[in-house]
């Protein structure tokens, strides 16, 4: 087969070196906290903007030279992507993919014709993961691209839209089940609504919760054991998405009974548009069970809407990193690099320089959150703060032994509550810095 790429296999060269197609930090095989960089970091290339994001946006055309692409909708040009895909992803040593059913296969002019086509390209997918030993990380569905959604899939107005959703998603959760993948994700993309006036927010919602029931349903019934994952999206495109951040989203899967099935795949970018910062969404999954899988991206704050860029900055991924690990790393999931680059970087090389970037981020924040957590001392001041919790009237209340009628008895005694200790904010943020500094 051809190269594409004329770009040899990236290598680890370490933290010295100055080869722009070199890693710095991400060396697959070192060890760290008894597992290796490759098996915590879990890492994952998105097809949908690696191969399919032309640098269009709404204020200019495409930029982007891809020169093994024809530009047209045929078969042959989308099988050929594929094979450029896996030469791309063997190079970097990234070990899973993901896709949309619509970016690896154009759609047909019936859906038995879409269907024919998607089978089509799976076939080069698996010649291509037999070759390479690059698996699938998570499947999903394309249900917001096409005019037949403009109203959303699964909370449509238009049954026919939802019953069009509903056979689109379940030939992906086939499709998902052939290539070995470990999971699926819902992506609302327009599961929302922008006029309160004409949406009966009860019946979407309701409807939505039936999709996914019907999902998981026949995920059993085929034998798909892969984990389901629900993935926050906030505002864009609809005014008021339904799966507007992870509370809303857990809330919903215990409100309807999904909690067992699903599991919530986030993504930085959307945290920022919901007005968190991504390790407060980690943290709120994982505290209460949820935590799945990572989309890694960043967004601009100077920008409101959903940028997609690569993570550079070690400062984040060091607080993500310390979120997962401290709840025990992914077990289906992992860091899918949902990015693309920016219109300006617009030469293929420029995709190496990306994924390089944001592995190295991940990597050096992977070290130094071991680092952390391998000190103590951060943990130890946290729980200086709640000491007051571990014995005497804390530790009766945590243990369910009071209630309003004796605590009013208690403070009624006490005649006053303890003074408080200061939070010492800059001093936790001092010492983080020396650590992102030393390591």
């Amino acid at each position: 087969m051809p190269e594409f790429f004329q770009v040899p296999k990236i290598p680890f060269e370490g933290p010295k070196s100055t080869n722009p197609l070199a890693f710095r930090f991400y060396n697959p095989d070192e060890e760290i906290e008894g597992k290796t960089m490759r098996d915590h970091l879990r890492f994952a290339c998105a097809f949908w903007h690696t191969m399919r994001m032309n640098g269009s946006d709404p204020f200019g055309s495409a930029t982007m030279l891809r020169p093994w692409d024809d530009g047209t909708d045929s078969i042959e040009n989308a099988r050929k992507r594929v094979r450029v895909f896996f030469e791309f992803l063997e190079k970097m040593s990234i070990p899973f993919y993901c896709f949309h059913d619509r970016d690896v296969a154009p759609e047909g002019a019936t859906f038995a014709e879409s269907c024919k086509n998607l089978d089509q390209v799976v076939e080069v997918f698996k010649e291509e993961s037999q070759r390479t030993g690059v698996k699938m990380l998570w499947g999903t569905a394309n249900l917001f691209n096409h005019p037949r959604f403009m109203h959303g899939a699964a909370t449509s107005p238009n049954a026919d839209a939802f019953a069009y959703a509903a056979a689109q998603v379940k030939k992906a959760i086939e499709v998902t089940k052939e290539l070995g993948g470990t999971g699926y994700t819902f992506w609302g993309g327009r599961e929302g609504y922008q006029c309160i006036w004409n949406t009966d927010m009860k019946r979407e919602t309701e409807h939505l919760a039936a999709f996914m029931h019907m999902a998981v349903d026949y995920a059993k019934k085929i034998g798909f054991t892969g984990q389901f994952y629900f993935e926050p999206k906030p505002k864009e495109p609809t005014k008021h998405q339904y799966d507007f951040d992870c509370a809303a989203c857990i809330n919903f899967l215990r409100a309807y009974g999904l909690e067992k099935d699903v599991k919530m795949n986030i993504e930085t970018n959307h945290a920022t548009l919901a007005g968190h910062n991504v390790e407060h969404e980690l943290e709120y999954a994982a505290s209460q069970g949820f935590l799945g899988s990572v989309d890694a991206n960043a967004g601009d704050t100077l920008l409101g809407w959903d940028t997609d860029q690569f993570p550079t900055d070690v400062y984040m991924t060091t607080k993500m990193m310390l979120v997962i690990m401290k709840y025990g790393g992914f077990t289906t999931g992992g860091l899918n690099f949902d990015a693309k680059v920016r219109r300006e970087s617009f030469e293929p090389i420029d995709l190496f320089y990306a994924h390089i970037g944001g592995m190295d981020a991940f990597a050096k924040g992977l070290k130094i959150a071991a680092a952390m957590r391998a000190s103590g001392e951060l943990e130890a001041m946290k729980n200086a703060r709640y000491q007051s919790w571990d014995s005497g009237i804390g530790a009766s209340i945590e243990a369910g032994k009071e209630s309003f009628e004796s605590l009013f008895d208690y403070m009624m005694a006490k005649g006053n509550a303890d003074a408080n200790v200061s939070g010492r904010q800059e001093l936790f943020e001092n010492i983080v810095n020396r650590y992102l500094f030393d390591n």
